[in-house]
């Protein structure tokens, strides 16, 4: 009875001790502080009204030197600038004028994408409008050395990429764009911007939807006008930028907890991304005022060059953080535990907090959620957690890496179509409940993290989406085989998915056992520091050090091995992908022997990029297909080697809209079907094909799940 009267008391110390901890940092949690330099940061701008801090430019520069004198001021040790290689642009202005109907004169004020386009002072240039840019706005029509004027969605149909490099072919001088919807929606007078993802040389300029309307009237009743274009816009390879890193020292210097946030932007960039910014610096200033003394040391890092970084990559945006982790700290690899990663923390998205994770910290951010004490309440929901990553933010680069990564979920709501990355993202709809809370909840997850002694890494969810993938694999497979073409091919397949199925199941219950023996550990652990006894737990801290170097190492496997992106980025596994293109081209081969063209056409926009294939000229798409498989690592960075091989249907696509075009003027005629046989004998060749891609993969990721979790 003594002895468990003993052990009470034991757990309300621990319990005691680690709530006046939590209680100290939340009350010296500063939001106004944050808030301050959030706006501090807007000062710093390349163009003297619109803002933008793109990369490599001089506004980014002088905004991470505020930045390192700030982490100096508020007591952060070993400040550093971490000199990083990125393709650099600067953008100073673009003033378009004309005269209207009235004779008066009208001024515009653009916006611009990441490409090289100097008139040195106001310069006329014809002005022509070619709808949404496509190769048949182009047909009859002479765009030579002109100014090209095209409507744009970006969200639901083609990246700006596709029209500005088809304006280049045709000898435009530079393509201006309008969006026509997806971005920017808030306003007529909103500009926008994204990354390029083309060459430098294919000039790209973005109009208001007010300003453009006044263009279209003139246009809509001659070919082209006369306008007055002053533009300055350079981009420069391979140039020098900082990224700004700062620490609070740890008991354990090479154990590391990592948060990071970018601090270049376009526009002013309160939301996306100073907001971001300053959230790490409010978090390590309360760290460090409340008196805390971690185990770990706390690594804070404001990123350079997330929003665009390389020239023509499809991959041009978080290049200050691959860079960061893959060529200036390397060896960060194996040492942090964990990147927080933060993005437009200071508005609400959705209804409720989401902590977007990979897959392996789902568990241990689940249990952490359910120990929180009460926090400000800013959602009507309680914050959940999400996964897996996404490759729009800098967590991606640094998870493929082998850092376990996270980020405060911000693509939910309306903002992303509404003010993202427009002169909108402003204080307009600051919400200082919802920042407080993100303040909270990640300066707590700081504390968790510093009392574990081993990464609590959990791996079953990666190993249940690839037993997921394996029945979604199994079923395409039957749904694919047109008239049984694919004879014994489907045989082998279906037995190598079969063998991969029970070797996960096996990786499976070991995954889970080994989860509760990190738990226990990080259980005994956190008790020996909440009860004083720091010797056993760093003896216990010492004895473990194996399995953690295991665990991280084991990530980092699963990164390279399973980890893929589509034509869109979206986070995949291999055979995910393949499988997913089966499916749409047995089912494009059924719709074509049903003569349901429309349907086939359908399936055979969403294989890989072909949904780009009827619309642009052959040596656009290729340019864009190409350039992922065609450029060294340093030009893809985290896109290299991510993207599957690629279905090639340009020219299937070609004819069928051929005969989509003879079916339609034969309508009237009775005639009601045409000879597919051409295209059906082409795409089942396709399906042959990927099966066979298909087996080779489910065989490498059977080797691949044989030595990442039979060690």
């Amino acid at each position: 009875l003594v002895g468990s009267e003993m052990c009470i008391r034991d757990r309300q110390n621990m319990h005691d001790n680690g709530v006046t901890l939590q209680k100290k940092v939340l009350q010296n949690l500063d939001i106004p502080y944050s808030y301050e330099l959030a706006k501090r940061m807007e000062q710093y701008r390349s163009h003297p009204t619109l803002g933008y801090r793109p990369a490599g430019s001089k506004a980014e520069f002088e905004t991470g030197e505020m930045l390192k004198t700030e982490m100096e001021k508020i007591g952060l040790s070993e400040v550093t600038k971490d000199a990083v290689t990125v393709d650099g642009w600067e953008f100073h202005k673009a003033a378009l004028s004309y005269t209207n109907a009235a004779g008066e004169t009208v001024s515009a004020e653009l916006g611009a994408y990441q490409t090289t386009f100097v008139t040195d002072g106001p310069k006329e240039f014809s002005m022509m409008y070619l709808g949404k840019g496509t190769e048949t706005d182009y047909q009859g029509k002479d765009v030579r050395d002109k100014l090209v004027l095209v409507e744009i969605n970006q969200r639901d149909e083609w990246w700006i990429n596709y029209p500005v490099y088809q304006a280049h072919l045709k000898g435009a001088a530079a393509l201006i764009a309008v969006q026509s919807g997806g971005y920017g929606e808030i306003d007529d007078e909103a500009l926008n911007a994204q990354d390029i993802a083309g060459p430098e040389d294919a000039p790209a300029f973005s109009i208001s939807r007010k300003d453009a309307a006044g263009l279209l009237e003139l246009l809509r009743d001659q070919e082209k006008i006369t306008v007055t274009f002053d533009a300055e816009s350079r981009v420069t390879r391979n140039c020098t930028t900082y990224n700004i890193v700062g620490r609070i020292p740890g008991k354990h210097p090479d154990r590391m907890v990592l948060l990071s946030a970018h601090y270049d932007s376009y526009f002013d960039g309160f939301q996306d991304d100073n907001t971001a910014v300053a959230l790490m610096f409010g978090i390590a200033k309360a760290l460090l005022d409340s008196g805390f003394q971690p185990n770990n040391t706390i690594v804070i890092c404001a990123m350079a060059s997330e929003e665009w970084g390389v020239v023509d990559s499809n991959f041009d945006w978080s290049t200050g953080a691959y860079e960061q982790i893959f060529t200036a700290h390397p060896e960060w690899v194996g040492k942090v535990i964990a990147d927080l990663n933060f993005e437009l923390p200071a508005l609400a998205h959705g209804t409720r907090a989401r902590i977007r994770s990979c897959y392996e910290y789902v568990s241990f951010l689940e249990e952490y959620l359910a120990d929180l004490p009460n926090l400000t309440i800013a959602y009507p929901e309680e914050t959940a957690v999400t996964s897996p990553i996404e490759t729009w933010s800098d967590d991606f680069s640094m998870a493929i890496a082998g850092v376990p990564s996270m980020v405060n979920d911000f693509t939910g709501g309306s903002f992303m179509e509404t003010h993202y990355h427009s002169q909108f993202d402003n204080d307009e709809f600051y919400d200082e409940q919802v920042y407080r809370l993100h303040h909270e909840l990640f300066a707590l997850l700081i504390l968790a993290l510093d009392e574990t002694a081993v990464v609590p890494l959990q791996f079953s969810p990666v190993v249940q989406r690839i037993r997921k993938g394996l029945e979604q694999c199994r079923e395409i497979c039957y749904r694919a085989d047109v008239a049984g073409q694919l004879g014994e091919k489907k045989r082998v397949l279906l037995e190598k998915i079969e063998e991969l199925e029970t070797l996960s199941d096996r990786a499976l219950r070991r995954c889970r056992e080994e989860y509760e023996a990190v738990e226990e550990y990080n259980r005994n652990y956190k008790q020996l520091l909440r009860d004083g006894k720091y010797d056993e737990a760093e003896k216990l801290f010492r004895q473990i050090r194996p399995l953690e170097q295991k665990l991280l190492a084991r990530f980092q496997q699963e990164q390279d091995a399973f980890v893929r992106i589509d034509w869109y980025g979206n986070v995949l596994y291999p055979h995910e992908i393949c499988s997913a293109n089966l499916r749409l081209l047995g089912g494009a081969v059924r719709n074509l022997k049903e003569q349901r063209l429309s349907s086939a056409l359908r399936k055979l926009y969403q294989v890989d990029n072909n949904a780009y294939a009827f619309n642009f000229d052959e040596e656009v798409y290729r340019h864009f297909t190409d350039y992922v498989f065609h450029q060294p690592k340093d030009r893809l960075k985290w896109g290299y080697g991510r993207l599957p091989e690629h279905e090639n249907l340009y020219g299937t696509v070609k004819q069928l809209l051929q005969k989509e075009k003879q079916l339609e003027m034969l309508t009237g005629s009775g005639m009601k079907e045409m000879d597919y046989r051409e295209e059906i004998t082409s795409l089942e060749h396709a399906c042959s094909k990927l099966v066979v891609s298909l087996m080779n993969i489910v065989q490498q990721m059977e080797r691949s799940v044989t030595e990442i979790f039979e060690l």
